[in-house]
């Protein structure tokens, strides 16, 4: 049985990029495929990628999620938006008086049940109280009038979570680098790293070369942050993130089985996702399925083909007149899991012991440990804001 031990290895803080480049286009790419590993640089991404590739982006946008507020004793509570709590975040930000989310909460022996604190935003009194105490997170409601959007509180006052392992408080600069030059859909608390290295005339220019761009939205929450913590790695249990896909983009891709190439791991994860949701689905007779397990791809019949599944998918949507899927997935992708769409991943270079970690080891086995080692050796920058790779497996 694997070990999270499995999944390490020593990873100096120097070797953290802290900051991104000036240029997000001039990361380092390592290039893998069939063992053989090389390196460039993210611009000449192109000449890497397989004729008439069919490329999928995450679209998320990361919110300003991260909110300050001071008690009259003066102490600090530092308050993180993760999800809301029993709506979409749509609903959610542009509600105009209430809203309620599940947060972390820094200082929170401070923050007392009875508690009610207070800061003005764009002109309104913003007020947080506690609703509930769970393992994982606390339930929080906002209450404000004036008739502004939650969207817009957050823009105002908000600032942009970083990922912990940088160390550092958001800077000014992070607002626009620690987003995706694509990124659409409000509602994810990190970012799609990967994405990042992206600039619009690369987009432009890969279209120019017959690549097709597909996008969908999974709204990335802190669980991706989450190391293994567990001896055995089955025994960690996944955070669930909600993707949307359209109908449109199922449509485009249930053809392209072979050509598929995602970018990050929370694409490949969503599309992976999408074949199970199918399955799930039809064995529910197409009701009441709103979520994806940790062990669904592990007990689910694996019967049906990438295309098949995405049939089934557009036959249900057009008959319950649905544009979209919408659902949760707390998949967790490990060696041994048995891949239905993707051909080809574009990733960051990932933390010790994490699951996303061991999805790259489920891609390419392990010879992630040579990738990884080829990185260390060769100065690439790790983690988020670091340099890229793209693992091809031929």
């Amino acid at each position: 049985m694997l070990e999270a031990a499995d999944f390490d290895y020593n990873l100096p803080d120097e070797k953290i990029a802290k900051y991104p480049l000036a240029n997000r286009n001039n990361s380092k790419l390592l290039h893998y495929e069939q063992g053989k590993i090389s390196q460039d640089v993210f611009s000449n991404l192109k000449d890497y990628l397989p004729k008439d590739s069919v490329i999928v982006f995450n679209d998320t946008k990361v919110l300003a999620a991260r909110l300050f507020f001071r008690k009259q004793t003066g102490a600090k509570i530092e308050v993180f938006c993760l999800e809301p709590h029993e709506s979409t975040a749509e609903q959610a930000l542009s509600s105009t008086e209430t809203c309620i989310w599940q947060c972390m909460v820094g200082n929170l022996k401070r923050f007392k049940a009875q508690d009610v604190l207070e800061q003005e935003i764009a002109g309104v009194t913003l007020m947080v109280k506690i609703i509930a105490k769970r393992k994982q997170d606390v339930l929080l409601q906002f209450d404000w009038s004036g008739g502004i959007e939650f969207s817009q509180i957050l823009n105002e006052a908000g600032q942009i979570p970083l990922p912990p392992y940088l160390n550092r408080d958001t800077e000014e600069n992070d607002e626009k680098t620690y987003q995706t030059v694509y990124a659409k859909n409000e509602g994810a608390v990190a970012a799609p790293t990967a994405g990042l290295h992206f600039i619009d005339q690369q987009l432009t220019d890969l279209k120019s070369d017959g690549h097709s761009l597909e996008y969908l939205t999974l709204f990335v929450g802190a669980g991706t942050f989450r190391a293994v913590k567990t001896e055995k790695l089955v025994e960690h249990e996944m955070h669930e993130e909600r993707i949307v896909i359209s109908k449109e983009t199922i449509k485009n891709l249930a053809d392209k089985h072979g050509k598929i190439i995602c970018v990050g791991t929370t694409s490949l994860r969503s599309l992976e996702s999408l074949y199970w949701y199918a399955v799930k689905l039809n064995h529910a007779n197409g009701k009441g399925v709103s979520s994806v397990g940790q062990e669904d791809a592990y007990q689910l019949p694996a019967n049906w083909t990438w295309k098949e599944a995405c049939n089934y998918l557009i036959g249900y949507l057009e008959n319950n007149q649905l544009e979209a899927v919408d659902f949760h997935s707390g998949l967790f992708i490990m060696p041994s899991y048995n891949w239905k769409a993707i051909s080809g991943l574009i990733t960051n270079f990932h933390q010790p012991k994490s699951t996303l970690l061991a999805l790259v080891s489920a891609w390419i086995g392990d010879d992630w440990k040579k990738v990884y080692d080829y990185a260390l050796k060769n100065d690439f920058r790790f983690l988020s804001y670091g340099d890229s790779s793209i693992l091809l497996r031929g």
